[in-house]
């Protein structure tokens, strides 16, 4: 966001940390803001389709997909600025803690995954090398289980039935999908991001 916001009107959901997040940083900027809040999301986005409010402002990944239900989705524009780090993942019923380290390992290895290069199309000709970081990860040496009360070919069978984490990334909300969104900080760690996973080790 910038000066050229001051003063504008802003459609938000109530009850929300957006909401919170939003009046921080418009007095930490010395600007002016006029919420018009709804209780429901769906309210929020007919009310700044229908020219209510200036702004619209959710999650980042919410205001992609509600830009694409727009009556002019290319009339609107998600802006850069990411004012709040609220980080969106998985999670389990609490107390499930095999459930949980399964989850969480899955999404590791869509992670290591990408970052050793293996995708659903090359994991099988991959798989034939003699890279011992690979040949671990997919099952095939001592040392890439994680202690996981699952089959040793895991992380293959997810690889090669899912994709590595780009690879589902964007087929579900990137440029593949009707979003587009950019990867931004949800890039691997090398590329500038902040994905990484624990060694498989």
């Amino acid at each position: 966001m910038d000066n050229y916001l001051d003063g504008a009107s802003v459609c938000i959901q109530s009850g929300t940390t957006t909401e919170l997040n939003l009046a921080d940083y418009f007095r930490a900027n010395n600007m002016k803001f006029e919420p018009i809040t709804y209780e429901k999301l769906d309210e929020v986005t007919k009310a700044f389709d229908e020219g209510r409010c200036d702004v619209l402002t959710s999650d980042q990944s919410q205001l992609y997909s509600n830009r694409i239900t727009l009556k002019d989705p290319e009339g609107a524009v998600v802006l850069p600025e990411v004012i709040s780090k609220e980080p969106l993942g998985p999670f389990v019923r609490q107390g499930d803690d095999e459930w949980l380290k399964i989850v969480r390992w899955s999404y590791y290895a869509m992670v290591e995954a990408e970052d050793l290069g293996l995708t659903s199309a090359n994991v099988d000709e991959q798989a034939k090398g003699t890279d011992p970081a690979i040949k671990r990860f997919l099952g095939m040496e001592e040392g890439g289980d994680a202690n996981l009360p699952l089959d040793k070919k895991w992380a293959y069978n997810i690889v090669k039935m899912v994709g590595n984490y780009s690879e589902s990334f964007e087929r579900s909300v990137g440029q593949g999908s009707p979003l587009k969104i950019n990867r931004g900080l949800n890039a691997l760690w090398k590329n500038g991001g902040l994905q990484y996973s624990p060694p498989f080790r």
